[in-house]
C-alpha cells in the first residue's frame, strides 16, 4: 500500500480589508506562509477510518466519504498548536485531505473540495498558503451572498487569490506566543464576527485599503521589511477597532501589553495578533533574528506572562509532498 506524507508550515493572519456590510466584498484578507511551525500528516489506503490524533478525526471520515474511497488510516507526526492564532484548522485539514487523496492516486482539489472540510468561509489565507506559501490577499466573499451569518458548509467558494507575492529571503518573523487563553473558535468565533460584522464601521475598510495598496504592497515590492511591519501593524490596530467589543480592547486585554512592548524594540518593524492571538507576531531580518527573540522574552517578561519566543524564515511554496 502506498503512503503518502504532506508537511506545511503555519501561517499568519494579519487582519481582514472589510468586516462591513456597506461594501460590495466582506473579508478579504492577508497573511503570510510560515516554514515553521509544521503539521505533518502521513496517510495509507485502508478498509476503514482510523486516525492517531484525535481532532484530525472527523476530517478523515470527510474526507473518505468526498473522495468516496474505502477508508484511510492517517497518523499526523507533527502538529501546529490550536487556537492560537497560526492557522491549524486549515492547514491540518488540508495536508490530511491531500495526503489521503494521493494515497489513493487521486488529485485532491484542494481548493475545490476546502469548503466541504468547513474552509475558506471568511479567510482565503490559509488554503492560499498550502497552496503556494508567500504573501497572500484575497478578495473575500461578495457581501450580498455572504450576510453576518456563513452559508451552510460546502456552499462556498474559497475566496480569490488577489495578490501573491514572493517574501524576501532575509526577512523573519518573531513569534510570541504567550501561555494564556486559547483564541476563540468554533461557535464562539462564529458568534463574535456576526455581532462585528454586523455593526463594523465601513469607514475603517476605506483606511485599511489605503494602508493595503499604498504601504503593504509597496513594501513587498521593494523588499522593504521595516515598511511592511510598520504597515502589517496599522492594519491589524484597525482590524482590532472593529473586534474591540468582543474581545475587550484592539488587542486581547492579556496580550495587548505583549504588542506594546515589541513595538518599541528595534529590532522588530511592527507587531500585531495574528486572527484571535494569543500569537503575537513581529516583522524582523536575519540580521537581527537574535535581538528580536530577546526582544519577545522581555516582552512577556514586561507583560508579566510567560510563553514560546522564536524567530521563523517566512515559506515562498506550498505544502511538500513525499
Amino acid at each position: 500500500m502506498t503512503a503518502v506524507t504532506v508537511s506545511v508550515g503555519a501561517r499568519l493572519h494579519f487582519g481582514f480589508t472589510n468586516l462591513s456590510l456597506a461594501h460590495e466584498r466582506l473579508y478579504g484578507s492577508l497573511g503570510v506562509a510560515l516554514e515553521r511551525p509544521r503539521v505533518t500528516v502521513t496517510a495509507r489506503p485502508a478498509e476503514t477510518v482510523a486516525c492517531s490524533y484525535d481532532p484530525a478525526r472527523p476530517a478523515v471520515a470527510r474526507i473518505v466519504d468526498l473522495l468516496d474511497v474505502p477508508g484511510a488510516s492517517v497518523s499526523v507526526e507533527e502538529t501546529l498548536p490550536r487556537h492560537v492564532g497560526l492557522g491549524s484548522g486549515t492547514q491540518t485539514a488540508l495536508a490530511t485531505l491531500s495526503a489521503v487523496a494521493r494515497a489513493y492516486d487521486r488529485d485532491p482539489a484542494v481548493r475545490e473540495r476546502a469548503p466541504a472540510l468547513d474552509r475558506g468561509g471568511r479567510s482565503g489565507v490559509g488554503v492560499a498558503t498550502f497552496e503556494r506559501g508567500g504573501f497572500v490577499l484575497d478578495g473575500g466573499h461578495p457581501t450580498a451572498a455572504f450576510t453576518p451569518t456563513r452559508p451552510d458548509r460546502g456552499e462556498w467558494s474559497v475566496p480569490p487569490i488577489t495578490s501573491q507575492r514572493s517574501i524576501p529571503d532575509h526577512w523573519r518573523f518573531l513569534l510570541v506566543i504567550p501561555d494564556v487563553s486559547p483564541g476563540t473558535s468554533g461557535d464562539a468565533e462564529d458568534t463574535s464576527m456576526r455581532a462585528t460584522v454586523e455593526r463594523a464601521d465601513p469607514g475603517i475598510a476605506d483606511r485599511i485599503a489605503g494602508v493595503v495598496v499604498r504601504r503593504v504592497l509597496p513594501a513587498l515590492a521593494d523588499g522593504d521589511a521595516t515598511g511592511f511591519g510598520a504597515a502589517v501593524d496599522e492594519v491589524g490596530r484597525l482590524n482590532g477597532e472593529w473586534y474591540a467589543d468582543e474581545q475587550g480592547g484592539v488587542y486581547r486585554a492579556s496580550i495587548g501589553a505583549v504588542v506594546r512592548a515589541l513595538r518599541d524594540a528595534d529590532a522588530v518593524a511592527g507587531a500585531g495578533q495574528s486572527s484571535w492571538g494569543p500569537t503575537v507576531y513581529g516583522v524582523t531580518t536575519a540580521a537581527e533574528a537574535g535581538a528580536a527573540r530577546r526582544a519577545g522574552q522581555r516582552a512577556l517578561d514586561a507583560a508579566g506572562v510567560d510563553g514560546r519566543v522564536s524567530v521563523v524564515r517566512p515559506r515562498n511554496a506550498g505544502a511538500t509532498v513525499e
